[in-house]
């Protein structure tokens, strides 16, 4: 290979405005592991209830389910920074309510199940937006390294989240911690002023119809790795998603931990270090080229790993087998991401991440009754090593299919 054609580790922090994007993201992205951290140990706490766990899941993602191509297509007919700007503020609203109610000693199920809600509408501002920034922040060329970079400042996020929040929640009480926690939002808000945006490399502008979008959808039909990429991302977060995050409580009680300790922090963090591990080893070292075969097969090797997570006895071994989820999880979803964003045609890249988007993180609802809400009938255990087996096998019947074609 020439040197040329080698590629550069971290290329696209060469790019000042990518660098903002970087911190900025991966400081909101800890503000809203923090919320996740605090919300979801008091709930437990105070209702008990496996179904509200996955309650937790589907509300979150119902929104991303109905809205994200929406929200994509909005993204290539307006501007992307300002509809982020709006979900940040929902964010800080959604922190300071918990607060709010917890100090009152005012908070009842359909409280906490209508911040959840909220929660989620803005998490669709945020998510198909950001992925259109990406292609006014980076040039075309790096943006592989910008998906990549991305999912690992997400993971940072997700580190500093449990360990940062864990100490808030030790320092300041649920309440305040979360009062607190809303400011966390603010460094992303006022970066997106002066963000990198050019209208000119903008997509579709004709009106949003939902005829168009229906157009957008039948233009990509037949492309084998878009449609292969959004079937994975799709399977992944029906059955499995993140719906055992929600339940960590239930699993840190049955490793034997009782209290919101750093035992419990270090369970929701292993995850998140493993994924960092993925995103800075791959990234530096410019292994795992993407490509589709390649994703799938690090899918059933994620689902291996939770199946084993689910039926550990022994808290370290749990702690190992989370890392190898996070980084085989950060590996094929960012893998699947990137072939997304270099194939989407550029009239309706919009149209196209918020399709992957609903399939990628929509179908994270499904995964709450798979995992949640089925985990109150046969224990969590076994409702996410079923859900993970489902997946497994769905992810080789993909491989064999692509491998034919």
């Amino acid at each position: 290979m020439s040197q040329s054609a080698k590629p550069r580790a971290f290329v696209a922090l060469r790019h000042r405005g990518y660098r903002g994007f970087f911190l900025s993201f991966a400081g909101a992205m800890m503000a809203d592991s923090i919320e996740h951290v605090i919300s979801y140990w008091v709930i437990f706490e105070k209702f008990q209830s496996p179904a509200l766990g996955g309650f937790a899941i589907v509300s979150h993602w119902v929104p991303f389910l109905a809205f994200s191509m929406y929200a994509g297509a909005m993204a290539d007919r307006m501007d992307p920074r300002r509809m982020i700007q709006l979900g940040m503020a929902l964010y800080m609203g959604v922190s300071l309510a918990w607060g709010a109610l917890i100090l009152t000693d005012t908070l009842e199920m359909w409280h906490a199940m209508a911040l959840l809600t909220i929660h989620g509408i803005a998490g669709v501002l945020w998510g198909p937006p950001s992925m259109v920034l990406l292609h006014h922040v980076v040039p075309t060329e790096d943006l592989q390294s910008a998906v990549r970079l991305n999912a690992t400042s997400r993971q940072l996020g997700f580190i500093a989240g449990p360990a940062i929040g864990g100490i808030i929640l030790l320092i300041f009480g649920p309440a305040y911690g979360l009062m607190v926690n809303a400011l966390l939002y603010v460094p992303t808000i006022l970066w997106l002023r002066r963000a990198p945006y050019s209208p000119e490399q903008a997509g579709a502008r004709a009106p949003l119809t939902f005829g168009g979008l229906k157009s957008a959808l039948r233009s990509i039909a037949g492309h084998r790795t878009l449609m292969s990429m959004i079937l994975l991302a799709g399977a992944a977060s029906m059955f499995v998603g993140t719906a055992y995050q929600a339940q960590m409580p239930g699993f840190a009680h049955a490793l034997g931990h009782q209290d919101a300790d750093l035992s419990y922090s270090m369970l929701l963090g292993a995850d998140a270090v493993g994924a960092l591990t993925a995103g800075i080893l791959l990234e530096s070292r410019g292994w795992l080229a993407p490509n589709p075969r390649t994703a799938m097969v690090l899918a059933m090797l994620w689902c291996g790993a939770l199946i084993a997570f689910a039926a550990s006895p022994m808290y370290v071994l749990s702690l190992g087998l989370l890392f190898v989820a996070g980084f085989l999880e950060l590996s094929f979803n960012s893998m699947a991401q990137t072939l997304v964003q270099l194939q989407a045609p550029k009239d309706i890249r919009g149209s196209v991440i918020g399709l992957f988007t609903t399939a990628s993180l929509g179908l994270r609802s499904v995964s709450g009754l798979t995992v949640g809400v089925m985990g109150a009938a046969v224990g969590i255990h076994a409702s996410l090593a079923g859900s993970a087996l489902v997946l497994l096998l769905i992810s080789a019947v993909l491989y064999l299919r692509t491998r034919r074609a």
